[in-house]
């Protein structure tokens, strides 16, 4: 059975989310003030939520026939997202500099979008639908 690229993005992302968590929550914690830290650790959390919705479509796009531009558009949203918003928050939190701060909500607008996006997805029909292939 073969995984989804989706489901693989997802699941690097989510690796490093945890990565990312571990080394604020241990390496950074007296190293950066506590606004700063709060950013790097909303960072992390956003980064894992975004990470678990691209395994969410990668696990879509397998019950598709053929590929669908809507699923694909929200994985490329998801992944845009959390290297804006994600990106500029440890970006900012590590260095201080607030203009990373104007990425930020790029970033959120393609989180926005991405979920918007898997919210109108559906099957075209009953014909097109093919559930996924039992375990």
């Amino acid at each position: 059975m073969s995984v989804s690229p989706w489901t693989r993005v997802g699941a690097l992302s989510a690796a490093l989310s945890v990565a990312a968590g571990a080394f604020g929550a241990h390496a950074l914690r007296d190293r950066l003030s506590a606004p700063l830290l709060s950013l790097y650790q909303t960072a992390a959390s956003y980064q894992m939520s975004h990470a678990l919705a691209l395994v969410a479509v990668g696990l879509l796009a397998r019950t598709t026939p053929a590929p669908c531009r809507t699923i694909t558009a929200a994985g490329w949203s998801f992944l845009l997202g959390t290297l804006l918003f994600s990106g500029s928050l440890y970006a900012l939190a590590l260095t201080g500099e607030k203009a990373f701060g104007r990425i930020t909500p790029m970033g959120g607008v393609a989180f926005l979008i991405g979920w918007i996006l898997l919210a109108v997805t559906g099957p075209s029909s009953p014909k097109t639908y093919r559930p996924p292939p039992a375990a």
